[in-house]
């Protein structure tokens, strides 16, 4: 059996735990109260993984885990505390860098990731938007126009231009599709200026991110660790968990099934996943529920990291096997509650109470339990967790501009592209239709000119009459004289036409 080694200990504590990697893509949970070692326990398992040819994701909320990119080193601080816990559980501690891809939404501080509008759909964007109920349904019918007319909806501009002919055909729309109201059109209009005011137009767009360039590997079969930036993201935590969300909905579409293969293709860690939870409706609930016990099938394992296992809904915190439980404090009566629940989850250990295990441990120590063979949750045991092989703490900016100009992946999404799209498409038919309507206008006032002056030419006094047949004689005669001034000023095909029916009844009379 081959695994990632978390850590042992001596008296007291286990003395080897392993995440066998074979069960690695049914999926885990870090959790723990803030300053005990989550993002440590992060690092090193990304090592672990890594080093076992296997691709991993993992965002990077306070900057920390680009170190991941760089050689841990014996001059650092903690470097003394580290070797003598390496000695502890038996590790044999080589300090060493992984291949690291950034990546960041906004394209400041590594590779930009897109998406498209239609690619995003209609209920992660309305997550994302917080739209109401009735405003979700006019998304939808936006949606089903742009399929139906063969408008594609790429960035925020597309989708903001379709709203608007929503709009101004929402009568039509309402007969077939209900009710389009112009306050809900108006509400997701100021809904994407919040979104684009936050900075989030970056994120929809082309070239959109192939999925491919997440699940490789370097010449040496090491997997890539793919970081996202997301310390400037957490700013926005809609966008931060629709994003995230997105992209394991993207993985679970992409990918063929495997069944259960002997190491995942992708280990996908989900940093401060309460925030996918806090407020979100039962319908994406069940989306996550499903995407969690389903994507399993696909070689996809899946790592929730938050502070308490209570952030996570019971149906998604049943399916997560593999745990590592760092210290809980329980200062209120709803903590002890918390942390008692927290203790029931695990299989227990006769030689100490689990409960009181979280709530002891220190930074760098916690309570753990892997799955054993055939998938049975092993039995909870203390645990040091190993130190990492990377440098502890986040990489310069020069050192981190570096790494990225040396991606394989350099250029490939830094260029935005801008193709013909719903905004334009609607653009050219609204001009197409106004040159028209203005052609139209046009040709009515022409005829109308042509009307006026028709009229004034049979405007002739008796005089006006005798004047010019006393010219028949010298210039020809009265209808010869008509018909010239009125063929003059009538060149159209109604002139033509108006000219033989009256002129015609003038000349039957002669």
């Amino acid at each position: 059996m081959s695994g990632v080694f978390i850590g042992g200990g001596g008296e007291g504590y286990a003395q080897k735990q392993y995440l066998r990697l074979d069960h690695a893509n049914r999926h885990g949970l870090i959790a723990g109260a803030t300053g005990t070692g989550k993002t440590v326990t992060l690092q090193i398992l990304a090592e672990g993984f890594s080093a076992a040819g296997v691709p991993v994701f993992l965002s990077d909320v306070k900057g920390d885990l680009s170190g991941l990119a760089a050689s841990g080193s014996a001059d650092f601080k903690l470097h003394e505390p580290f070797v003598k816990r390496a000695e502890t559980i038996g590790l044999d501690l080589n300090y060493r860098a992984f291949p690291v891809v950034f990546w960041d939404l906004f394209g400041e501080q590594g590779h930009p990731i897109r998406t498209t509008v239609a690619e995003m759909g209609p209920l992660l964007l309305a997550r994302l938007l917080e739209l109401s109920e009735a405003q979700e349904g006019v998304l939808n019918v936006a949606f089903r126009v742009a399929d139906e007319k063969g408008l594609p909806l790429l960035d925020l501009e597309d989708l903001q231009a379709l709203l608007v002919w929503c709009w101004q055909n929402a009568k039509e729309l309402s007969l077939r599709y209900g009710n389009v109201a112009s306050s809900s059109v108006g509400a997701i209009q100021r809904s994407l200026l919040t979104l684009e005011n936050q900075g989030g137009a970056a994120f929809f767009g082309e070239p959109a991110l192939d999925i491919a360039d997440l699940i490789a590997v370097n010449d040496a079969g090491e997997g890539r660790i793919n970081v996202l930036a997301a310390d400037k993201l957490m700013g926005s935590p809609q966008l931060y968990a629709t994003f995230l969300l997105w992209l394991l909905s993207e993985l679970f579409e992409t990918l063929p099934e495997v069944g259960n293969p002997e190491k995942p293709k992708l280990v996908f860690f989900f940093d401060e996943a309460h925030l996918l939870f806090d407020d979100a409706p039962k319908a994406l609930i069940d989306k996550v529920e499903q995407v969690a016990r389903l994507i399993r099938s696909k070689g996809v394992g899946v790592y929730f990291i938050t502070q308490n296992p209570g952030d996570v809904p019971d149906d998604v915190l049943s399916q997560l096997g593999n745990r590592v439980q760092h210290a809980l404090r329980a200062f209120t009566a709803k903590d002890q509650r918390e942390l008692g629940k927290a203790a029931e989850t695990y299989r227990p250990n006769p030689a100490f109470d689990t409960a009181e295990a979280i709530r002891e441990v220190g930074t760098g120590e916690a309570v753990t339990s892997m799955l054993e063979e055939k998938g049975v949750p092993g039995i909870v045991e203390r645990t040091l967790i190993r130190p990492p092989s990377s440098q502890l703490g986040p990489l310069s900016a020069v050192e981190r501009k570096t790494v990225i100009a040396g991606s394989a992946l350099a250029g490939r999404y830094e260029e935005r592209l801008d193709r013909e799209s719903a905004a334009e498409m609607l653009a050219a038919r609204a001009d197409k239709a106004a040159k028209a309507a203005e052609e139209a206008e046009a040709e009515e006032e022409r005829l109308a000119e042509e009307e006026r002056e028709f009229r004034t030419g049979r405007r002739y006094s008796g005089k006006q009459v005798e004047r010019s047949s006393s010219r028949r004689s010298s210039g020809g005669g009265f209808g010869e004289a008509l018909t010239s001034v009125v063929i003059k000023e009538l060149k159209g095909t109604t002139g033509r036409r108006i000219v033989r029916g009256v002129l015609g009844s003038l000349f039957k009379g002669r």
